[in-house]
């Protein structure tokens, strides 16, 4: 029987399914195994048939590794998956570390040892620190030839997704594929390059302007592609994804070619210098063009920065899928405000009800991520996911906090609502006051060209600083265009990227406070960066942010008497353009409520 996984995986799968691994990795001689969450795509979320460390532990979170040993193993995440680790994974089976902490635990744990990984699933760049670590423990990193996990799994593992791969209007896109590919393809020309091998599934979309269904929360096709400097490309597709509509649609300076016949064009790439990302593509690919003969130019992914950087079109788009979500939303607050405060239903049961109100637009392909709904000492838990035993109920006196997104041709959307169940306490009101200054800080704030969101992150931080508070997670990622809610290589977070924030990126605002046992507060919205203009009495161009999304904050949890004039005059500017641009999308009930949600503070 083929396996499926979901957020209710056994942990028993660990009993079950590590000796099996454990055999396997016998036969080949190894003492350890790595296991990446990442696939050969390096994708965050997965198709099931590359859940390789779901079928191993147990564990289906979007982050996170396993070390398995001969007589023992260890589970790592980061603390977004605190609760999920503990439900999905044996205790007996897995030691549990910090995700940072991999290369330090080969240190001390792999002595001597050898330790096997496959290199399809590993970046080199990812591969450094765990060299070296096997380095210094003497121990020997070997590459396998075959994955001794998926001859574990056997004829069990699930059949690689064949979702048909289908064209992305210009209407959406706002840009051919055909000028897209004559743009790449001059960077890859002035990288020093004859052609670049993209293997992100992210940059084959937006490259080629198509969209595809293998990837859970993303429209996004699996496949590879050799793009050279004149703009003609090869595109490595599974044929069952081949549409009729498609080779039109690409158009003959596009080959569509099957993926099995990828590693020979590889090899007839001989003599070549071919551009590949260290950070994105996994290291199989640099070794078999190292053995072909080719020269490796190593550098960033060309489509990145040109995909990140939003178009008119696509930051139109963008404005009109969030008025929309918007308006659903708005439908759930409201739902929030009436039912649940009287029924108090468990987290499964507002999750089912925000994904409801999403599907009514009409308009929505697909969640951008599992619903986050944590209740109470849940909502304390950044990436808290209702999840078998941990489920509440919502309880008067404490807060609900809720994360979702949808997935719509015109635009990807992700917010995040704190909502006050019962009359909120001071301390709750405080606390969500100071968040909301935080919010309000990065939504204001002008920067000069150049600037990174490394160096904006502290503007976002310092009224919760001023209040000895913090966060540990960044205030910011980027987002995609009807692609992933997850996006690089834009982030305001104080570690990471040094890139700048350049117009037309979209980025999300979410500082948050948790207390931990009790609840959590976080308040998000998306933001597009704005062209660069000269403030009036200003000498230097100064970008800013505009923002996309439109859903009334609880005024309920917000004490107006911590806010300065200019807040409160950004708050009720807010709630009056949110009333302005979703309210003739509802009406009756839904449009009251919102326009006594939106007056002025």
């Amino acid at each position: 029987m083929r396996q499926t996984f979901d957020e209710t995986t056994d942990p028993s799968f660990g009993a079950k399914h590590l000796p099996l691994l454990r055999a396997e990795m016998a036969k080949q001689g190894l003492d350890g195994f790595l296991i990446p969450h990442e696939d050969e795509h390096q994708n965050e979320y997965l198709p099931d048939a590359n859940e390789r460390l779901a079928w191993a532990t147990g564990f289906t979170g979007s982050a996170g590794a396993a070390v398995v040993f001969q007589d023992r193993a260890s589970m790592f995440t980061d603390g977004r998956y605190t609760v999920q680790v503990k439900a999905q994974t044996d205790p007996a089976l897995f030691e549990r570390r910090d995700l940072n902490d991999v290369a330090a635990y080969l240190e001390t744990a792999a002595k001597g040892a050898v330790i096997g990984y496959d290199p399809r699933l590993h970046s080199p760049d990812a591969l450094i620190p765990l060299k070296r670590a096997a380095q210094k423990a003497g121990a020997e990193l070997k590459a396998v030839a075959v994955n001794p996990l998926d001859l574990a799994w056997g004829d069990a593992r699930p059949a690689q997704p064949t979702a048909p791969v289908v064209p992305h209007p210009d209407v959406y896109s706002g840009e051919s594929h055909a000028l897209k590919r004559a743009r790449i393809g001059e960077a890859v020309a002035d990288a020093g390059a004859d052609a670049v091998l993209l293997t992100a599934p992210s940059s084959i979309a937006w490259l080629f302007n198509v969209r595809g269904g293998d990837v859970i929360r993303s429209p996004l096709p699996i496949g590879q592609a050799l793009l050279a400097t004149d703009g003609t490309a090869r595109l490595f597709l599974d044929p069952a994804k081949v549409t009729n509509e498609l080779p039109e649609w690409l158009g003959d300076a596009v080959q569509i070619v099957a993926t099995e016949r990828l590693a020979k064009a590889l090899e007839g790439l001989s003599g070549q210098k071919v551009l590949v990302d260290p950070a994105l593509s996994s290291a199989w690919y640099f070794d078999r063009l190292e053995q072909a003969g080719t020269t490796v130019v190593r550098g960033a992914d060309p489509c990145a920065i040109p995909r990140a950087s939003k178009n008119a079109v696509e930051i139109e788009g963008s404005r009109k899928a969030h008025i929309r979500d918007g308006a659903a939303l708005t439908r759930f607050l409201h739902w929030v405000d009436t039912v649940v405060q009287d029924t108090l239903p468990d987290e499964r049961t507002v999750v089912k009800a925000l994904e409801r109100f999403r599907e009514e637009t009409g308009a929505l392909k697909d969640l951008s991520f599992d619903t986050i709904a944590g209740a109470g000492p849940n909502g304390a838990l950044p990436h808290y996911k209702p999840v078998g035993g941990t489920i509440r109920h919502v309880e008067k006196g404490s807060l609900l906090l809720v994360d979702g997104g949808g997935q719509y041709l015109d635009g990807t959307t992700d917010v995040t609502r704190t909502m006050a169940v019962g009359e909120p306490t001071a301390d709750q009101k405080r606390m969500f006051t100071l968040v909301l200054k935080a919010h309000i800080a990065m939504a204001t704030i002008r920067f000069p060209a150049g600037t990174s969101g490394m160096a904006l992150d502290a503007i976002a931080r310092a009224p919760m600083w001023n209040a000895g508070l913090d966060y540990d997670h960044g205030t910011g990622h980027g987002v995609g265009s009807y692609l992933g809610v997850h996006e690089g290589p834009q982030r305001i977070a104080k570690w990471g990227t040094a890139q700048p924030l350049l117009e037309g990126m979209i980025l999300s605002n979410e500082p948050g406070y948790y207390r931990e046992g009790h609840w959590g507060i976080r308040i998000e919205t998306l933001q597009v960066v704005t062209p660069a203009t000269v403030p009036e009495g200003g000498e230097r161009p100064m970008h800013g942010f505009e923002q996309l999304t439109f859903a009334p904050h609880d005024r309920r949890l917000i004490d107006a008497d911590m806010l300065t004039a200019d807040e409160r005059a950004y708050v009720d500017a807010y709630h009056a353009e949110t009333l302005a641009k979703v309210g003739p999308l509802l009406e009756g009930e839904v449009l009251a409520w919102l326009t006594q949600a939106c007056a002025p503070l």
